[in-house]
């Protein structure tokens, strides 16, 4: 065991940290680690309990908590439809301010996305993420009293600040409850719920914009958006489980089966605990560099979709509320395609394939826009394309890495690594579609035509390495069977019985 460690104690017997080895965290607390490494099959009708169990009570907070998260950073392209550039920024003619106002989010988003994710190891999830929820509400609730380009800067900010713990952590939250099995679906059903919040949001402020009240009609829409994240981050932290081996949601036998699922293939660093050697394992890991180049893409695309759509289909001869009508059909055929995809994926336990051809699809729309001029038609269908594809790329490619990373530092550190970098992807989208380009952007469009088809090709790259790496580790180390168990504590995904998700 590595003596690299950073541990953080907690108060009382059922918060006690392990030591980093499973085996000696169940036999310390008390379980005979023979019966919490049992058969599956004895175990199968109330482990299935347990899942729905976790279902019933994870998901619905999780999902909820990232549909306002979406909603309130993505809800300045609505409010921009609703006479946010003539209140505050001037008219803003050329577009350049909003672009600024736009991606002043990602900017410490990016920034504190690693260090939230790894100090969130060492503390309850439920405090961290419902902490976060509150904060990020908050700052998209005070988005509706600014008066000029700089109180919406200070405010997105902020808002970046505290969804950076949110958004990287939940990957890692969903992997301490859910196997390589079960992970994908479930960061589909929380991820898809940014494509409800796309759908969701149109509705709103179609709505919001009808209404005829006292208050300018996108500052109503920030207060109606702001307000619930709040709410549900208090309800997260009264709530949602903490870890397996410290919560109260789960009954002794529950604990057991729990802990079981948490190291049925690997044991690492568990617990309220940060292995230093992994940090810097990430951050030499050229396969979390090339996963952040597919993300750099797709969040390009992402940030780009999200914050313009609105304007683009306007673009194609239509009204400010027809446009913010026709926003919804794209993110409701997304999340029903994201949830498909990733079932598929978990069912076959494969990732790359599915990426390859999702970026490609996202790809195909921009490249349909970019060539298709006067046929509303088809670029209607190119919306389609683009927000399905990207949307299920940034899904698959978060499940991904999920499992490959290998421990939970590696992932604590490697997942906000990679989005960090994709993320600056979503800078650059901010800035592709300047008012003075439209209605064709062909600049836009190129960029990000090509960005989706070279995040096809790294995809291709990172399912034959992977492939290679399985099939070489097998001749040297022999094969893996599903009753293999993993140490991966020293040397996290470089362990030789480890095997990577294709």
């Amino acid at each position: 065991m590595s003596t690299s460690m950073i541990h953080r104690g907690q108060p009382g017997t059922a918060d006690k940290s392990p030591k980093g080895d499973a085996d000696k965290y169940v036999a310390e607390a008390g379980y005979d680690t023979a019966t919490v490494q049992s058969s599956l099959a004895s175990l199968s009708r109330e482990e299935r309990s347990l899942i729905r169990r976790l279902d019933r009570r994870i998901l619905p907070i999780a999902c909820l908590m990232y549909l306002f998260a979406y909603l309130d950073r993505s809800n300045l392209g609505n409010a921009r439809l609703l006479g946010l550039a003539q209140d505050t920024l001037g008219g803003d003619p050329t577009g350049k301010k909003f672009d600024w106002v736009n991606s002043s989010f990602f900017f410490s988003y990016i920034l504190f996305q690693i260090p939230a994710t790894i100090l969130a190891k060492l503390f309850p999830p439920r405090l961290w993420l419902g902490t976060a929820a509150i904060g990020w509400g908050i700052c998209s609730t005070l988005m509706s009293t600014a008066f000029n380009e700089t109180g919406l800067i200070v405010a997105r900010v902020g808002l970046g600040v505290f969804e950076a713990g949110f958004g990287p952590g939940i990957p890692l939250y969903f992997s301490l409850f859910y196997t390589k099995h079960e992970l994908g679906l479930r960061l589909a059903y929380w991820f898809g719920f940014a494509a409800v919040a796309g759908a969701f949001g149109g509705l709103i402020a179609f709505g919001v914009q009808h209404a005829h009240d006292a208050v300018a009609n996108w500052r109503l829409l920030f207060i109606i958006e702001g307000i619930p994240a709040v709410i549900l981050g208090a309800f997260a932290i009264a709530f949602l489980p903490n870890r397996p081996e410290t919560t109260t949601f789960f009954s002794e036998e529950e604990r057991k089966i729990a802990l079981n699922r948490a190291n049925r293939d690997t044991s690492g660093d568990v617990g309220y605990v940060v292995n230093k050697d992994h940090i810097t394992d990430a951050f030499k890991d050229w396969k979390v560099y090339l996963g952040g180049v597919i993300y750099f893409g797709a969040n390009a695309a992402l940030a780009s979709i999200s914050a313009f759509l609105p304007t683009i289909i306007k673009g194609f001869g239509f009204t400010d509320a027809r446009a913010q009508l026709l926003t919804v059909p794209p993110y409701a055929v997304t999340a029903v395609v994201i949830t498909l995809t990733s079932w598929t994926s978990d069912r076959l336990l494969s990732r790359g394939p599915f990426i390859v051809v999702t970026c490609a699809i996202g790809g195909v729309g921009y490249l349909l826009l970019l060539t298709v001029a006067h046929n509303i038609h088809v670029q209607y269908f190119a919306t389609f394309c683009i927000v399905s594809g990207t949307y299920t790329t940034i899904g698959l490619i978060i499940a991904w890495y999920a499992h490959n990373l290998g421990s939970e530092t590696k992932r604590a550190t490697g997942t906000p690594l990679y989005m960090a970098i994709g993320q600056c992807g979503s800078v650059l989208g901010s800035h592709l579609f300047p008012a003075i380009e439209g209605p064709r952007y062909i600049k836009g469009f190129s960029v990000l035509t090509g960005l989706l088809f070279l995040g096809s090709i790294c995809s291709f790259i990172l399912t034959a390495h992977f492939r290679y790496e399985n099939a070489r580790r097998d001749r040297v180390y022999g094969k893996h069977t599903p009753e293999t168990r993993v140490d991966t504590s020293e040397l996290a995904d470089r362990a030789p019985g480890f095997r990577y998700i294709v």
